[in-house]
Order: C-alpha cells, then sequence, then structure tokens
C-alpha cells in the first residue's frame, strides 16, 4: 500500500507546473489532495488532465492567512506541499511588492496555520537555487551562506528563514528543497526559455535567446523533481530530516546556448539560428548544484538523462500545440 494512501494532503501552487503534477502523482497514490487555487487557468494541466474534479479546491490567495488555516483544518490536513509562489524572475523585477507579498508572507501564513494546527505531521516548503545567491564556489551545498540580493532570489532565502524559525522555535516538522531550474510538460510560462524556446521551434521561427547565451544552469525534469519532494515528505517527521535543506538536480549544468542547441538538435530544427538578445540583466552567470547529500541521506539520485527530460517535453508540447 502507497504511504500517501488515505492521506490528507495540501497543495499550494496546483496549477503550476510542479504543483499540477505533484497533484496528479498524490491523487495516483491514493491521497486525498487539497489545492489552494487563486487563478483559474483553464489551460493548467490540473484542469486539462482532469486533476481539479477529484481534489477539494480551495479558492483562495497565499496572503490570506484565515483561508489556509480553515482549509487545514476543515480537511484535516496532515501533508503539506508549500509550491506555491510568484516563481517568474522578471515579474520578480518589474513587481517586486507583489512577489514579496506571495512569497514571504505566504510561507509566513502557512507557516502559522501549520503550527497551530496539531494534525500537521510534514511540511515541505519549495525554495530555490536561486536562494544561494551568487558563489565563489560551485557547485552549491547546502552548508554555503544565503548571498541572494535581488527580489526573486531574496524572497526564497526570506521563505527559508521563516520556514526554519518555525522549525527551531516551535518544532514545526518541515523540510526545505532547492532545485535546479524546473521544466516540463504543462509549464505555459513561454517567457520561461524551454518552453519559449519549444515552442519557437514547433513552429519553425528562430529561438530567442534573452541573455548573452553563456548563462549556466541546472535543468530539472518535472516528474523527477515530484518524485524528489515525496521521498522527502514520506521521511518527515524523522528528527534526521526535520529543519533539513536539500538539493535536487540532475547535477548536469549546461549553458542556455548548449540547451537551445540540444532543443534544435531534438526536435531537427538545426537550420533555425538563435537571436541573441543579450538584455538579461541581475541574474547570477553560474548556477548548479551538488546532489551528495540527498544520495547519502535519502538515498535519493536523478534517473532521467537531460535529452530524455527534454525528449518527454517536446512530445507534451506537439500535442498542446497540436502539432503531434
Amino acid at each position: 500500500m502507497s504511504f500517501w494512501n488515505r492521506r490528507n494532503v495540501f497543495v499550494t501552487g496546483a496549477t503550476g507546473l510542479l504543483g499540477s503534477w505533484m497533484t496528479e502523482e498524490l491523487l495516483a497514490r491514493g491521497a486525498n489532495v487539497t489545492c489552494l487555487i487563486r487563478d483559474w487557468v483553464p489551460e493548467s494541466r490540473l484542469v486539462n488532465s482532469g486533476s481539479v474534479a477529484r481534489v477539494n479546491a480551495v479558492r483562495g490567495a497565499l496572503e490570506d492567512y484565515d483561508t489556509m488555516a480553515r482549509a487545514l483544518n476543515e480537511y484535516e490536513i496532515d501533508s503539506v506541499f508549500h509550491l506555491g509562489a510568484q516563481t517568474i524572475v522578471g515579474t520578480a523585477l518589474r513587481a517586486p511588492l507583489s512577489t514579496f507579498e506571495a512569497n514571504i508572507r505566504g510561507t509566513w501564513n502557512l507557516m502559522e496555520a501549520c503550527r497551530v494546527n496539531p494534525k500537521v505531521e510534514r511540511v515541505v516548503v519549495a525554495s530555490s537555487d536561486k536562494a544561494y545567491g551568487e558563489q565563489e564556489q560551485l557547485p552549491y551545498t547546502e552548508d554555503a551562506p544565503m548571498s541572494s540580493k535581488y527580489p526573486y532570489d531574496v524572497s526564497k532565502s526570506c521563505s527559508e528563514f521563516i520556514a526554519f524559525s518555525y522549525f527551531h522555535t516551535y518544532q514545526t516538522p518541515v523540510a526545505v528543497t532547492r532545485c535546479g531550474n524546473l521544466y516540463g510538460g504543462g509549464d505555459l510560462n513561454f517567457n520561461r526559455l524551454i518552453p519559449g524556446t519549444i515552442r519557437s521551434v514547433l513552429n519553425n521561427e528562430a529561438p530567442i535567446i534573452r541573455s548573452d547565451g553563456q548563462f549556466i544552469r541546472d535543468y530539472f525534469f518535472v516528474r523527477e523533481a515530484v518524485d524528489a519532494y515525496l521521498t522527502l515528505a514520506e521521511r518527515l517527521p524523522d528528527a534526521q530530516f526535520n529543519g533539513e535543506a536539500f538539493n535536487f538536480s540532475t547535477e548536469t549544468p549546461v549553458s542556455v546556448l548548449e540547451l537551445v542547441d540540444q532543443i534544435l538538435k531534438l526536435t531537427g530544427k538545426t537550420h533555425l539560428v538563435p537571436k541573441v538578445m543579450n538584455e538579461a540583466s541581475r541574474e547570477i552567470p553560474k548556477q548548479y548544484l551538488s546532489c551528495e547529500k540527498a544520495k547519502r541521506m535519502l538515498g535519493w539520485e536523478s534517473k532521467f538523462t537531460l535529452d530524455e527530460g527534454l525528449g518527454d517535453t517536446i512530445d507534451w508540447y506537439k500535442k498542446h500545440l497540436g502539432l503531434a
């Protein structure tokens, strides 16, 4: 029997990329899932997959403490995945206040709602590799100091400090994930590199690179992220894992140009020449993660290659765009 069978699980950010895949997997494993949904997104995977008809949908925002406290209490939640956030770096640069409200206030609201609810047994909070900021030593390890500077990055650092504060002060059973750049079918934010590039090349258009193409990142397949989150959550509230952060990635960093070139090869569109705009600012040149801690403590490691993840993702967009 699945660990998640009949567990009452609360998922924030359920219409997003990770949240929609997470909800689908939890349902498949027999969980009773309650989702916090702010906006109705008809093209979200949560809706298109039919999962939304199988969950308790609580309408509201992370910024509303009363809504979250009510949801945890009325649906007798024992497990929480806090995936909801304003996740777009460019949006955060244009509107830092709304990003801080969602990502920082939203986290303290959720943590307080968990603190006062005696049924909550585990909380997994989604942070990001961006929380580390720019570091001289790479790959990032979990003991590196937080040195974020820009709005989105700072919002994720703050959310971590809040989560850990609740663990150290109130023994709230929480762990934090720091993942590479998530990608996969269902990502409708086409200003992101992978979905934007795939859509362009499938339409026989030159992909646009807004940076100089030299930024180096980890890219993490969403189905692997779901597995990583569930693996970690199942170890809570074990004292060994409470109050801990874990990196998750494929540990295969590539430059933006290398990634775009790989997509062109996988789609058979190598005749297209990327347009390098060199317009990106306030972003960290190199970011990639060590997953040694996750391997050692959780026995978790990546199983998908970048090509496999990209191939699966390209197939999804072909169907979504009616090009299959």
